[in-house]
């Protein structure tokens, strides 16, 4: 079984390729990631990268809990992580705690 350590890596690598997949799998997704991207200045890969990199920072216990209920009986634990991390990047873009200049300032 892959260690989280292992899964967040994988994510974080991974996210540049993630787009291609997540068209397919969930275009309206996509579609928010792509949005999202363009809003910030950044390219899809990168957008997703901080994505990774934000939850990693700044989620709280309770999204750490929710995250590892996703992953641990998915079949495919990486993609799930990743999933579950760009969701959540999504919905707290908006707050001031995780916007893009406040992490930038950070």
């Amino acid at each position: 079984m892959a260690m989280l350590g292992d899964l967040l890596v994988a994510a974080r690598d991974s996210a540049g390729g993630f787009h291609a997949w997540l068209h397919g799998a969930d275009p309206e997704l996509a579609g928010q990631v792509t949005a999202a991207a363009a809003r910030e200045g950044l390219a899809r890969g990168a957008w997703t990268r901080v994505a990774v990199a934000d939850f990693a920072r700044f989620a709280s216990e309770e999204d750490w809990t929710t995250l590892i209920s996703a992953i641990r009986d998915d079949a495919d634990p990486g993609s799930a992580c990743l999933m579950a991390m760009v969701h959540w990047r999504l919905t707290v873009s908006g707050c001031a705690q995780h916007s893009a200049g406040h992490i930038e300032a950070a």
